[in-house]
């Protein structure tokens, strides 16, 4: 009897993409593997604003910034640090290796912050991987759907406390001396994480929901026509429960509040 043919296979070092991808897998996830294998994504901005595809995606996000009015520009204070900031390059693809999107995203560097001048508190729940398998085996034996959302620039959404000073990104004009006083938890300050929580559990709060004793990532809210169960992690949510009408006005609030995107049943 002959080997299958995944035994027979001599997985050698090569930059192209193992035999074994090409004789074990369907040839649509072949084809996605090697499209993948193929994007490239800059690793400097010099690299970046040479193609026009990468220059629109900093421009969408650095509208989404001022849109948001995550920065002043002002003068630095007498005593106080800079922190640096970095793009980060990454190419969004779809289940079959097509290309969603160019997504560029500016980043603090946060490791530069000083504890007690830059930030204070830092840890911010996110649902536990115990709470979620529980959610997910209750809303099938009851036969519930699950609903999943994505916010979307999560981060954006928290409020700083502290005084937090950026050096300005490259892509825009300013006075070289002055420098960003950051209003928004962008992505890669130590404190954007729990800022964000913050945010979303006030919000959350006011729809009449309730954090759960056991998890503070979940959420619970009991209504006339059943219940509604919210789990966060990060900026992902799944959302379930017997209230459907409940569910739907819980998404259409959110949306009022936050950028978010529906990817429907999960």
């Amino acid at each position: 009897m002959d080997p299958p043919p995944c035994q027979s296979i001599h997985i050698r070092k090569s930059t192209k993409l193992p035999d074994f991808a090409y004789s074990c897998y369907s040839s649509s996830f072949t084809s996605f593997l090697a499209s993948i294998h193929c994007l490239f994504e800059p690793s400097s901005y010099k690299e970046a604003i040479l193609d026009s595809l990468w220059q629109q995606a900093m421009d969408k996000e650095l509208s989404t910034l001022h849109k948001t009015d995550t920065w002043d520009l002002v003068p630095l204070p007498p005593g106080k640090s800079v922190v640096g900031c970095r793009w980060v390059y990454k190419i969004k693809t779809n289940s079959d290796g097509s290309i969603e999107r160019y997504k560029a995203r500016l980043v603090a560097k946060g490791y530069s912050q000083q504890y007690g001048m830059d930030y204070e508190e830092t840890f911010a729940p996110v649902a536990k991987m115990t709470t979620i398998s529980t959610l997910i085996v209750v809303a099938s034996i009851c036969q519930w759907h699950i609903s999943q959302l994505d916010v979307k620039n999560a981060f954006l959404n928290g409020d700083l406390q502290e005084e937090v000073y950026m050096a300005p990104p490259l892509g825009i004009s300013h006075d070289s001396r002055y420098v960003c006083k950051l209003k928004k938890a962008l992505y890669g300050l130590k404190q954007a994480p729990r800022a964000w929580f913050e945010k979303f559990s006030i919000v959350i709060s006011s729809l009449g929901f309730v954090s759960s004793s056991h998890d503070s990532a979940l959420f619970i809210k009991c209504t006339d026509a059943g219940r509604i169960i919210l789990s966060l992690y990060v900026d992902d949510m799944i959302i379930t429960g017997d209230d459907i009408d409940g569910i739907s006005v819980l998404k259409t609030k959110l949306a009022r509040r936050f950028e978010m995107k529906d990817l429907g049943y999960l």
